[in-house]
C-alpha cells in the first residue's frame, strides 16, 4: 500500500513538472481589444507571458498546441473594484445613507477586537474608522471560493480592496490564481478606498455620525497628511535642532496611496465628489455611477460603474409604492455606460456585490440594449480598468509581452448561450466549474455604490 501511495505521489509530481510552460492556441478568432479583430490567428504563451499573437504565427516546436477552430480568444476580464479574497468584506450601504453595517467578530476578529478596544471617537484626532495602512496584497485569503467562481466566468484579474470603515485601506491589483498570495499580486498599490458611511466601528455613534462629519473628517485627514509630510521632509533635510516628528501609520497609509476612490452614485454625489477630489488635490476615481447618465458631459474623473443595476428588493413589501425617482433610476441606470462612452469619459465596469456571473453578463447585455456597443462593453471589462489603475502595460489586451491572461469562449462573450471553454491566468490553463444556483429570495445585499 505504501509503495502504491509513493508511486501515485511520484506520478503526480511528474505530471506537475510536465505542465507545459509554452502553450499555443491556433486557428482561433482573436479579439486583442487594443487592435482589430484577427479572424483566424494564433496566440503563443511562454512562461506566463504572451510571446506572440497574429494571423500568421506558427506555434513553436516546443509548444503544447490547442486547436482553436470555432473558438474566440479574449483578454481576461478585470473587475475594477472588488472585495474578492478580502477577509470579512462587509455588504456596503448606499452612498450617503444611514448605515446599519456592523462587523462580524467571527469573520473578522482582528478588526473587531481593535474596534471594541477603541474608545468612542470624539474628533478627527482619534482617527475613527481608519485602517489606511492595511494593504490588500497582505490580506489575500486564497480559500475564497469567489476566485474560482469568477475565474470560471472569464475574470482573470481584479482590483481588490479592504472595505471596512471610512479609510478602509489600500487596494491591490491581483490575478485570480497562484500557488501562494504573493504570486497573485500584479501591483500592490491601487489606491485608497474611501467610503461615506455614517456608522462608527462596532456601532454606537461617536464622531463622525453624519455624512457632513465624514466629509469633514476626510478633509482633515488630508490636511494632516500634507502637514505630516512637510514636517518629515524638513526633518529629513536638516534634523539638527529639530524635534523629531512622531510616526503616524494612518497618515503613512494615506500618503502611500497613489490615488483615492470616492463613492458617487447619485448625480449630486458625482458633482460633490469631483469638487472634493479637486479640493484634496489627489488623483481620484469615482465609483458607483448609477445616475451618471444625467450629467455624463460634466464628469472629468475616471468612474467605475457598478454592474448591479438598481432594482426592487426581492423581499420588499408588495404594498409599498415606488417613488417616481426609483422607477426612473431602474429604467435609466443601464444607459449610463453608453452616455459615458459618448461623452468621452474614462470609465470601466465593476461587479459590485453581485454574486452570480450570469447576472453580471445579463446586466452587461442590458447596457448594450441601452446603447452601449459590445466592443465598448468588452473594453470596460479589460483595457479600460487596466488604464485607470496604470497597469495597461501588463493587463487588459492581447499583446506581445503582456501577462498571459486570456479567456477562450465558444461564441461571442456577451451572448446568452456562450460557453467559456478555457481560462488562462499567468499562462496557466483552467477549465470552468459549474455555476452555483441563484441565492434564495431575501439574500440581496446593498451595492457598494448603490442608491436604493
Amino acid at each position: 500500500m505504501r509503495k502504491l501511495i509513493a508511486t501515485l505521489l511520484v506520478s503526480a509530481a511528474l505530471a506537475l513538472a510536465d505542465t507545459p510552460s509554452v502553450i499555443a492556441i491556433r486557428d482561433a478568432r482573436i479579439v486583442p481589444v487594443s487592435g482589430p479583430v484577427i479572424p483566424s490567428g494564433a496566440v503563443v504563451m511562454r512562461n506566463g507571458l504572451i510571446e506572440a499573437v497574429g494571423a500568421n504565427i506558427q506555434p513553436p516546436a516546443d509548444a503544447w498546441v490547442i486547436e482553436g477552430k470555432g473558438l474566440t480568444v479574449y483578454p481576461g476580464l478585470i473587475d475594477g473594484l472588488s472585495s474578492w479574497g478580502m477577509p470579512g468584506a462587509p455588504a456596503t450601504p448606499p452612498i450617503g445613507g444611514r448605515s446599519t453595517t456592523t462587523i462580524n467578530p467571527a469573520v473578522l476578529p482582528s478588526v473587531a477586537a481593535v474596534a471594541a478596544a477603541q474608545p468612542q471617537a470624539r474628533g478627527p484626532e482619534d482617527r475613527p474608522q481608519t485602517t489606511s495602512w492595511v494593504v490588500a496584497a497582505d490580506q489575500i485569503n486564497m480559500s475564497d471560493r469567489r476566485f474560482e467562481t469568477w475565474r470560471s466566468a472569464g475574470f482573470t484579474s481584479a482590483s481588490v480592496f479592504p472595505m471596512t470603515g471610512i479609510f478602509a485601506g489600500q487596494g491591490s491589483l491581483i490575478n485570480l490564481a497562484g500557488d501562494k498570495p504573493g504570486e497573485m499580486v500584479v501591483s500592490p498599490s491601487a489606491g485608497q478606498y474611501i467610503a461615506m458611511r455614517a456608522a462608527g466601528f462596532g456601532g454606537g455613534g461617536g464622531f463622525p455620525s453624519a455624512l457632513f462629519g465624514i466629509i469633514s473628517y476626510v478633509r482633515q485627514v488630508y490636511i494632516d497628511a500634507d502637514y505630516y509630510k512637510m514636517m518629515k521632509d524638513a526633518y529629513a533635510k536638516n534634523p539638527v535642532g529639530m524635534e523629531r516628528p512622531a510616526y503616524d501609520r494612518a497618515l503613512e497609509g494615506v500618503l502611500a496611496s497613489p490615488r483615492i476612490l470616492l463613492p458617487a452614485s447619485r448625480a449630486v454625489e458625482i458633482t460633490r465628489m469631483m469638487k472634493f477630489a479637486d479640493e484634496l488635490k489627489r488623483p481620484a476615481i469615482l465609483y458607483g455611477g448609477a445616475e451618471a447618465y444625467k450629467i455624463a458631459d460634466t464628469i472629468k474623473l475616471p468612474i467605475l460603474v457598478s454592474l448591479r443595476w438598481p432594482e426592487k428588493p426581492r423581499d420588499s413589501d408588495p404594498d409599498d409604492v415606488d417613488t417616481l425617482r426609483s422607477l426612473e433610476l431602474r429604467d435609466q441606470a443601464p444607459s449610463t455606460p453608453a452616455a459615458l462612452a459618448k461623452a468621452g469619459v474614462k470609465w470601466a465596469f465593476y461587479v459590485d456585490t453581485t454574486e452570480r456571473p450570469a447576472d453580471v453578463m445579463r446586466n452587461v447585455r442590458r447596457a448594450i440594449e441601452a446603447g452601449l456597443t459590445a466592443d465598448q462593453a468588452l473594453r470596460a471589462l479589460t483595457l479600460s480598468p487596466a488604464e485607470i489603475y496604470g497597469v495597461a502595460d501588463r493587463l487588459g489586451s492581447i499583446e506581445k509581452g503582456k501577462i498571459a491572461n486570456l479567456v477562450v469562449t465558444k461564441g461571442d462573450l456577451f451572448q446568452d448561450r456562450t460557453q467559456v471553454q478555457f481560462i488562462f491566468v499567468d499562462g496557466r490553463k483552467f477549465e470552468p466549474v459549474p455555476e452555483e444556483p441563484p441565492p434564495t429570495p431575501g439574500a440581496n445585499r446593498p451595492p457598494t455604490g448603490g442608491v436604493e
